[in-house]
C-alpha cells in the first residue's frame, strides 16, 4: 500500500485544497482531487532525499481551530493598526529558535507564520536551528517567540516528530 500511497496525509491534503480552492463538490472535481493527491505524493517522493515521518495526528484539530482564530484575530489587527497612526507600529525581525527538526514541519511553521496576518517567515538557517521572522509590530521579542512556540511548533512536534 505505501508504494501506491506513500503518505495518505499528503493526500487527503491535497484532495482537501483542491476541494477548498475550487469551491465544490461537483464529481468531476473531487475525482481531480483524489488523482491529484495519488500523483502528487508519487513524485514528491522520488524527489524527497530527507526521510520526515508523520507522527501522532491528534494535535491537528486543535491546531487547526487555534490557526484559524489566530488568523481571523491577526486580521482585525493589522487593519486597526494600518487604518492607525504609523508612528505606533514598530516592525522588527525575530530570530525564532526551533527544537522541530522534521523539515515538512518546519516548512508547516514557517507557512502558518506567513499565512497569519502581520507576520512573515523569511529565512531559515542552513543549519534548520533558527526561522526568522519578520513581524508588522512587536512590542516584546521574547513574547512573540515564545508564542510562536507554544502555540504552533509544540504541536508541529508531535505531529512531525
Amino acid at each position: 500500500m505505501s508504494r501506491w500511497l506513500p503518505s495518505w496525509t499528503l493526500s487527503l491534503g491535497i484532495l482537501g485544497f483542491w476541494l477548498l480552492l475550487n469551491n465544490s463538490l461537483s464529481l468531476g472535481h473531487v475525482l481531480l482531487g483524489l488523482a491529484l493527491g495519488l500523483v502528487i505524493p508519487l513524485a514528491w517522493k522520488r524527489m524527497d532525499a530527507e526521510a520526515c515521518p508523520t507522527g501522532s495526528l491528534r494535535p491537528v484539530p486543535l491546531l487547526a481551530l487555534r490557526f484559524g482564530w489566530d488568523i481571523l484575530k491577526s486580521n482585525l489587527t493589522v487593519a486597526a493598526q494600518v487604518l492607525g497612526r504609523e508612528s505606533r507600529l514598530h516592525p522588527d525581525f525575530v530570530w525564532v529558535p526551533l527544537d522541530i527538526t522534521n523539515l515538512r514541519g518546519i516548512s508547516v511553521l514557517a507557512s502558518m507564520i506567513t499565512l497569519t496576518p502581520g507576520t512573515l517567515s523569511a529565512s531559515l538557517t542552513d543549519d534548520r536551528r533558527f526561522l526568522l521572522v519578520h513581524a508588522l509590530h512587536v512590542d516584546d521579542a521574547d513574547a512573540l517567540v515564545a508564542e510562536i512556540k507554544s502555540r504552533y511548533e509544540t504541536p508541529l512536534r508531535e505531529v512531525f516528530p
